[in-house]
């Protein structure tokens, strides 16, 4: 697609089987699957260098096409299935509120996780190594539930390619598989119904249900019946893929201190029981040289002008900026600094919607991926308020702010979109009313990514990281906002908690429900949130805009946002923590008014950031899951007797 760095690999492409039937036949003594009407589909390699940072290391991100053979064209005659063929490869995330959807999502699981197994094993077998040795020279991770069939695509490999028996395929698989869970809301954690499965690829439901077999055979002896059932792979006809990737899997970690208790204490706590020795924690990491070094290239000069370059290899140098908080001058350029990003911003803002905004107003931004969990809709509840507030009294000394936001939903995420309906219908209202003299805007970028980030985050003043405490496993834009010198306003959740401990609780606003509190409503449900409607007058009016007309365009979008909040009882709280969020951005208000104070705090940010580095996830990752030290071809060291790099 004239991608000039990508190089097409087609004498490493391989053949995914799909549909048909497979039976079990029996040849020597031992049972050999016969497919039965498969389809196949070539799974095309082009790979992509990806250069280190001054480390002479280049490594490949391998990307898959899909492609038809010439054997297999007489089964795709129409258009239509061709291009459903395409799709593999050209649709991410497709909806899947629909069966056709799910079956074209379930399949790009299977395409991707069977094509980079078979290269993995391919490349593996070059090396003259025994397959009952792959595990000491090969890890898989399964990153979330999407390639959690790789257990069972490497059974797969090794019993029908490799003919290796079933108890050492297994040993084998599990010590080769690791697995991360990425989330602990329920409906995240894929199940897929066992007869989509069957269709999409027969073999591979046969593989499962015969872990989960033997699962249940080698726990019968040592576990209550419940515990049994409430962990099996297959249950109910519906296969759960966490499941699989924990049982086939060595090791099982959460990305935050407090998502991996919350895994090991509630969502995953029956396996915790069974492996405690499996699961362990790996905090998210960012990438210190895109985020400051490329993205902040301001901030980055200040930085290197104050504590040299080191911090660019070695992220944790950035806390040296520590010993200069007393700094007025470095302080007064962090402002500086901030500013002219803020100006840059600005004129995209005016650009790319038309919208003005002043950079000397604060900038409070909230992107992410739009869910009911992260509460946009509590940021809009304050907006709405911050109003309404104005047109009682257009005089009111306030501190100017630009609110930003940058959010996708998901194709088939109803409520969302009525969220982004909402924020953008205030957002005209708002920004169209003459009698607040631009004392508050409301900006929402389209298309938000990674690009478009790069531009947000150096800019931003304050970081809104306010997902109801319990829910969010990590985040990683709240490290990112950190290190760009932004202050962050947040719930003790996912990795807020880790860096308030760094950052200590002067400089960062926490508000909200705390965790124990959350699971407490949850236990007891006696959370009533039409009593904060009925008895907190604030709220009340706040809430009565998205149904009264003050809030123009949104007749059915409001009524949603409102009935989902009032009488379907709030399921995220956002009504119990909105008084105290709103003290928190009291708080924000305050130390905004001073200049010196705020930049001093933004220092602290950027010292602390560096504990954040991917760079130091990725090497416990290595050292504690992986098993893999690091090797430098310069020194020739850890070369072959034929001088190539081993595996």
């Amino acid at each position: 697609q004239g991608n000039v760095w990508e190089v097409a690999r087609e004498s490493k492409a391989v053949d995914v089987k799909f549909g048909g039937q497979v039976y079990l036949e029996e040849v020597d003594g031992v049972l050999q699957p016969v497919y039965k009407d498969p389809y196949i589909i070539r799974a095309v390699p082009y790979d992509t260098g990806i250069v280190g940072y001054k480390n002479n290391h280049v490594n490949t991100m391998r990307l898959w096409d899909a492609q038809i053979p010439a054997s297999e064209e007489v089964k795709f005659p129409t258009i239509e299935s061709r291009r459903k063929v395409e799709d593999l490869t050209s649709v991410l995330y497709p909806d899947d509120s629909n069966e056709e959807g799910r079956l074209l999502r379930l399949r790009q699981e299977y395409f991707f996780v069977s094509a980079g197994l078979q290269s993995i094993v391919r490349h593996y077998k070059k090396y003259g190594k025994p397959m009952s040795e792959i595990s000491n020279h090969i890890s898989v991770h399964i990153n979330d539930t999407h390639p959690a069939m790789c257990v069972a695509e490497f059974m797969r490999i090794l019993l029908d390619d490799e003919k290796m028996g079933w108890d050492e395929a297994f040993d084998q698989t599990v010590k080769t598989m690791s697995y991360t869970n990425h989330t602990i809301m329920s409906e995240a954690l894929e199940k897929w119904p066992v007869s989509l499965i069957e269709r999409v690829q027969p073999r591979i439901m046969q593989i499962i249900a015969e872990i989960d077999r033997r699962y249940a055979l080698e726990l019968a002896e040592r576990a209550e019946t419940d515990l049994i059932s409430g962990t099996r792979i297959v249950n109910n006809g519906i296969v759960h893929m966490a499941h699989l990737a924990i049982i086939g899997s060595h090791s099982t970690n959460g990305v935050a201190k407090l998502h991996t208790d919350l895994l090991e204490q509630d969502v995953l706590k029956d396996f915790y029981h069974l492996y405690p020795e499996r699961f362990n924690n790996k905090t998210n990491g960012i990438t210190i040289r895109r985020w400051l070094q490329i993205a902040d290239p301001r901030l980055a000069k200040i930085i290197d002008k104050t504590i040299g370059t080191k911090w660019r290899s070695n992220p944790k140098e950035l806390h040296n900026l520590a010993t200069h908080l007393n700094d007025r001058r470095l302080i007064a350029d962090i402002g500086k600094a901030k500013h002219q990003n803020k100006v840059d911003l600005a004129k995209y803002i005016k650009q790319t919607t038309g919208i003005v905004v002043s950079p000397d107003a604060i900038f409070d931004v909230q992107v992410k991926r739009l869910h009911a969990y992260k509460r946009q809709l509590l940021n809009l509840l304050k907006i709405v308020k911050y109003y309404l507030d104005l047109k009682d009294d257009p005089k009111k000394d306030v501190v100017p702010r630009v609110f930003i936001f940058g959010a996708k939903a998901a194709p088939s995420y109803h409520y969302a979109k009525s969220i982004i309906k909402c924020i953008n219908e205030v957002g005209n209202l708002i920004n169209n009313d003459k009698t607040i003299k631009d004392k508050l805007k409301v900006v929402f970028l389209e298309d938000y990514g990674v690009s478009l980030a790069e531009r947000i985050i150096p800019a931003a003043d304050v970081s809104e990281q306010i997902s109801t405490a319990t829910k969010e496993a990590s985040g990683t834009s709240n490290m990112k906002f950190m290190l760009d010198g932004a202050l962050t306003v947040a719930t003790l959740d996912g990795a807020n908690i880790e860096i308030k401990d760094y950052v200590g609780e002067d400089n960062i606003f926490i508000f909200g429900l705390k965790k124990e509190e959350v699971l407490q409503y949850e236990a007891d449900h006696s959370y009533q949130s039409s009593d904060y409607y009925a008895n907190d007058p604030i709220l009340h009016r706040v809430l009565d805009a998205f149904v009264d007309g003050t809030i123009p365009s949104i007749g059915a979008e409001g009524a949603e946002i409102f009935n989902s909040l009032v009488h379907a009882n709030d399921e995220y709280f956002v009504l119990r923590d909105f008084e105290d969020y709103l003290r928190a951005q009291g708080e924000v208000e305050k130390t905004y008014r001073n200049p010196s104070l705020w930049n001093k705090k933004c220092l602290v940010n950027i010292a602390n950031a560096g504990y954040f580095s991917s760079d130091y996830t990725i090497q416990k990752y290595a050292d504690e899951i992986w098993h893999v030290a690091p090797s430098d071809p310069l020194d020739g060291k850890d070369c072959g007797a034929n001088g190539q790099y081993p595996l």
